[in-house]
């Protein structure tokens, strides 16, 4: 089975490696992974799901106490967009062969000269700043194309010899600031030309026309088991490509949940039967365990079955914001972000979590979902429990272990690989040292 899927899969994981925009992609996310996951262990102390953690902490920090742990939370995990657009934009520009540090400050002031600077306030009307959600994970996609046209621009201009030259003698960093002006400027020019267009359109801004045009295939979606598979899929191929596919489809599929948990709980504070199979608290606690791609799952198997020091370590930091529901350092550190070796995984064990779970709700197996909120950080069994007794914490333990096994055959591809690169960079690493010790002082 492995030799089947090495022979389909590598090659096609070969050319991804090779291909310029996607390496641009997964080494400008490296960048934003360590504040990542410095972010996810104070978001998770944040919302520790245990009762009276709150009231605890209030007690010494006063009730806003929460609003300190959501500054690192927002210093990482809401301005991710900014850290990836500057880090693709660094890549590409070196893959481009242009100056790495102006082609990433051109990437993002470009980016930013399309965003909409407007703040809508919950009592209506809005305000002039930089909304958080577009310099979020929403942002990110369009800040993709951001850098790759503007450094597209940018090499282009510069090798047409559009540049300005300064005479010998200048210092070095003077030479480049002056070279890369007009490049920038041209980059910079025909961004603001898109900025107008799309202000003209019922879009507004190129920022909502992107985020409409991924909402349309969804639009559609309903209630029903198809809906709930159809809609996750469409959540994983997102994530795929390194957009939070939770926010894409929560801005359309969540209204539905939440409202056919609000019948659920109605019901269920009624003493009727509860009506609806799939709800809120469905999503939540039983279509994934550890965030997207039940990733969970992954992480177990990375510490069970892997042997690479890049897999087991990443493994060890991802466990326990992993058991609260936190999984971007994997997401962006594996990575599972534009990986093929993973995908099949990442998209199949979800879509069997929620049949599964479909499955055993309809035919009375488990109870459902009563519709009582249950925080999303709650960890896997103990959320079965509380949401649906016993029976869906039984449930939740039988689909992790599933998703284990459909993990790990894909997982040890990916640490083969790794370990081959561990064992040429020892290789070198012990030639350069025999090397060094066969210098003598007369060599020297």
């Amino acid at each position: 089975m492995l030799s089947k899927l090495e022979s389909v899969l590598m090659p096609l994981a070969e050319k991804i490696g090779k291909n310029k925009y996607l390496i641009a992609v997964r080494d400008g996310f490296l960048l934003s992974m360590p504040l990542l996951i410095v972010g996810s262990f104070f978001l998770l102390i944040a919302n520790f799901p245990i009762p009276g953690w709150s009231d605890f902490w209030a007690r010494f920090f006063g009730e806003d106490w929460v609003s300190y742990f959501a500054k690192p939370t927002d210093a990482t995990f809401s301005i991710m967009a900014i850290l990836a657009v500057v880090g693709i934009g660094y890549s590409f520009a070196e893959q481009m062969n242009v100056d790495k540090l102006f082609g990433a400050a051109s990437a993002m002031v470009s980016w930013f000269l399309i965003m909409p600077y407007e703040v809508l306030l919950e009592g209506g009307g809005s305000v002039k700043g930089i909304p958080l959600d577009w310099v979020g994970s929403k942002g990110i996609f369009v800040g993709i194309i951001c850098a790759f046209l503007s450094i597209h621009i940018y090499a282009w201009v510069n090798k047409k010899g559009w540049v300005i030259k300064m005479p010998e003698g200048v210092p070095p960093t003077v030479v480049k600031s002056f070279a890369a002006l007009i490049p920038a400027g041209v980059s910079m020019l025909v961004f603001f030309v898109i900025n107008i267009v799309f202000a003209m359109t019922p879009f507004h801004s190129a920022f909502d026309f992107i985020f409409t045009i991924l909402q349309v295939p969804l639009l559609k979606l309903g209630n029903t088991l198809p809906a709930m598979v159809i809609a996750y899929i469409f959540l994983h191929l997102f994530w795929f490509f390194g957009v939070n596919g939770g926010s894409v489809v929560a801005a359309v599929f969540n209204p539905i949940l939440q409202t056919l948990s609000a019948e659920n709980l109605a019901a269920y504070q009624a003493g009727a039967p509860i009506p609806n199979i799939i709800c809120q608290q469905f999503q939540d606690l039983f279509a994934t365990f550890g965030g997207c791609g039940s990733a969970l799952s992954l992480m177990i198997a990375m510490l069970l079955f892997c042997r690479s020091k890049r897999i087991r370590e990443l493994g060890k930091l991802s466990l326990v914001p992993g058991l609260f529901g936190i999984n971007e350092p994997i997401v962006f550190g594996l990575p599972i972000v534009l990986n093929p070796m993973i995908l099949i995984p990442f998209m199949l064990v979800p879509t069997i979590n929620i049949v599964i779970s479909y499955i055993c709700m309809s035919i009375g197996l488990v109870p459902l979902c009563s519709g009582v909120a249950i925080s999303w950080t709650m960890p896997v069994v103990l959320s079965g429990f509380l949401s649906t007794g016993w029976q869906g914490a039984v449930l939740q333990l039988v689909l992790l272990v599933l998703g284990i096994f459909v993990y790990m055959p894909f997982i040890k591809m990916m640490d083969k690989q790794y370990l081959a690169d561990e064992a040429k960079a020892t290789a070198a690493q012990d030639d350069d040292d025999i090397s060094l010790d066969d210098l003598s002082f007369d060599d020297l």
